[in-house]
């Protein structure tokens, strides 16, 4: 089971880990030894989510979901498979945790009169400069 917060948590059964060769440090092990971990969740089908906090995390984690709605996610920190399978899990924990707390809706506002006119004297300072730098008359 992978504790999210006190009312989340995802049983490990939905999670699959698959095993790859590592492009990290290693020596000559690298080549003999699979420590990369890749993490498979069927983030569409699972019931651990509540469905607000799941359209969340599929909005803003989309180049991460197949066409088959799985979310995949690697780690190949460590040289050993499950220190990176533990690495694979708090990523999980740590993106979810991202996505639970609704982002506020941001509240319109207007500039003030003072930031408006600054604004207009700073224009008008600008545009002297560069009537400043143009040809010198015959007179």
């Amino acid at each position: 089971m992978l504790y999210v917060n006190e009312k989340i948590s995802i049983p490990r059964s939905e999670i699959t880990f698959t095993f790859a060769r590592s492009p990290g440090p290693g020596g000559q092990n690298v080549n003999k030894v699979n420590s990369k971990a890749v993490l498979r969740w069927p983030v569409q089908e699972t019931q651990a989510l509540p469905y607000q906090i799941k359209q969340r995390f599929i909005a803003k984690y989309t180049n991460r979901i197949t066409g088959e709605g799985i979310f995949v996610m690697s780690s190949h920190r460590y040289r050993d498979q499950p220190r990176n399978v533990n690495d694979c899990l708090e990523k999980l924990k740590r993106l979810i945790l991202a996505v639970v707390d609704a982002p506020k809706p941001r509240k319109k506002t207007k500039p003030s009169a003072g930031a408006k006119r600054r604004r207009l004297e700073g224009k008008k300072r600008r545009s002297a400069t560069k009537k400043l730098r143009g040809r010198v008359g015959l007179d």
